[in-house]
């Protein structure tokens, strides 16, 4: 693997709850980065490692931030990356800085030179997102006068689409320098539309504020507003979620009308073909099996006659030749019951349901579940049922959780059906696995031990079956 494939792995185990592999591939991609002078991958590989630890070590990822600057000031691509790469370590400085009550100087400098640098290329935009990072760094660190100073030269800056963002600063520095009349004019002028998070903060700041004049009357009607706020805009959420399902219901069935005569013709002329190709697959493998024994018997009788010490030779190559034709025919068999698998898989509406639920949450009954369990217990030998049998400690959202992950389905569509961010879905599984199923291994996804599982049961099957 070159060092982009490393990268683009890297990535793909971190996002699949693999964190010690997706670490040690970005690693690896930095390695050989930096062998092939492909520094352009080399401080992506940086930069996406930083972001990996900046939870669990917030010290080593302010350092390798710094180091994709030092990659990227080296051998630049562009100066508005370069801003943004400054104003990336800048932040992993204040932060660090913040948690563990240092100082502010190394944030500082890194981002003051990202300000100059977009004052000199004169992006507007950058230039009020730099100046609305010093105001934060000089607000963590307690100059609220300073942060109030840089904050209202950042509005003069600011694009529509950075303002409200921009507002949100200036308000908290007015209210901590305890300027309430500036502060409360500036949330006034914040819209924050259908955002219901900026809605509550400007709707509860209005009420401190209210709250510092001493009038609890004005407090009362400040945070009644709130609420009636983003009750409405709960309510409007749920209309425009209502209306979408109902045109994109209407939607399916008008093409399900128009597709059922087509797609049936298809299914059918599929189903003939593969009869056809399987009947013509087995009279060919019989033939041959035939005319090879034949032409073996003559050999054999042959060789007989003329050699008899040869005969157990003879016979232990016939052995394996009929044991190849058995695993060939297994193999072939295999193929037959993994495309059935899917067919039926595709057939059921449940999983289309599942399947079709993109970003939309979804509500499955009991009866929803208990019809995909028993789909998949037809198709993958009883695998819940061991499940069932042998680890009774399970959940039953437990058991649906590996439902759901045996159906292939990725975090964010199981996250949307329980209503969890996809970060709750990844501790699940890890929870799962390593607490009810007995697996440690941190690199090992629930998939595969779902299918290891699935093997040790048939195993057993087999084994109860001969004995």
């Amino acid at each position: 693997m070159d060092a982009k494939a490393c990268l683009e792995a890297g990535k793909a185990a971190l996002a699949s709850d693999s964190i010690r592999q997706g670490e040690t591939l970005l690693r690896k991609a930095i390695r050989k980065a930096e062998e092939n002078g492909d520094w352009h991958t080399c401080y992506l590989a940086y930069q996406q490692l930083a972001q990996s630890l900046s939870w669990s070590n917030s010290e080593k990822a302010f350092s390798l931030a710094k180091k994709a600057v030092a990659v990227y000031e080296r051998h630049p691509d562009d100066e508005r990356n370069h801003i943004i790469l400054l104003d990336f370590a800048g932040t992993y400085a204040a932060q660090l800085a913040y948690n563990t009550e240092g100082n502010m100087d190394e944030a500082l400098a890194l981002t003051r030179r990202a300000y100059n640098i977009a004052v000199k290329e004169k992006q507007d935009d950058l230039i009020c997102q730099t100046l609305t990072s010093l105001a934060n760094i000089y607000w963590a660190d307690g100059d609220n006068k300073q942060a109030l100073a840089l904050a209202k030269e950042a509005e003069t800056f600011a694009t529509p689409e950075l303002l409200q963002g921009t507002l949100q600063v200036l308000a908290r520095c007015y209210m901590d320098c305890d300027s309430l009349p500036q502060a409360e004019a500036t949330y006034r002028r914040m819209k924050p539309g259908d955002d219901i998070h900026a809605a509550y903060i400007v709707q509860s700041s209005l009420a401190k504020i209210a709250v510092r004049r001493q009038s609890s009357e004005e407090a009362e009607l400040a945070i009644d507003s709130a609420f009636d706020e983003a009750e409405s805009l709960y309510f409007k959420a749920l209309e425009q979620k209502d209306d979408y399902y109902q045109a994109t219901l209407k939607q399916e069935q008008e093409n399900e009308r128009l597709t059922y005569s087509s797609a049936l013709h298809r299914r059918t002329f599929i189903l003939v073909i593969i009869g056809i190709v399987l009947l013509s697959v087995a009279v060919i493998l019989m033939l041959r099996y035939r005319l090879k024994l034949l032409k073996q018997q003559r050999a054999h009788e042959s060789i007989k006659r003329q050699q008899e010490s040869l005969l157990h030779a003879q016979e232990k190559k016939l052995l394996q030749q009929q044991a190849d034709s058995q695993r060939e025919q297994l193999r072939q068999s295999a193929e037959v019951v993994a495309f059935l698998r899917q067919f039926i898989l595709q057939r059921s509406e449940v999983i289309q349901k599942l399947n079709a639920s993109n970003d939309s949450h979804v509500n499955l009954s009991l009866r929803e579940w208990a019809d995909v369990e028993r789909t998949l217990n037809a198709i993958e030998g009883n695998l819940f049922a061991n499940l069932r049998k042998n680890h009774p400690a399970l959940k039953e959202e437990d058991l649906q959780l590996c439902i759901l992950t045996r159906l292939q389905l990725s975090n964010r569509a199981i996250g949307n059906i329980y209503g969890l961010t996809v970060s709750a879905v990844q501790h699940r599984k890890l929870k799962l696995k390593k607490d009810l199923l007995g697996e440690s291994d941190p690199d090992t996804t629930l998939e595969q031990v779902l299918e290891r599982l699935k093997q040790v049961y048939q195993e057993s099957t087999i084994s109860e079956t001969t004995n």
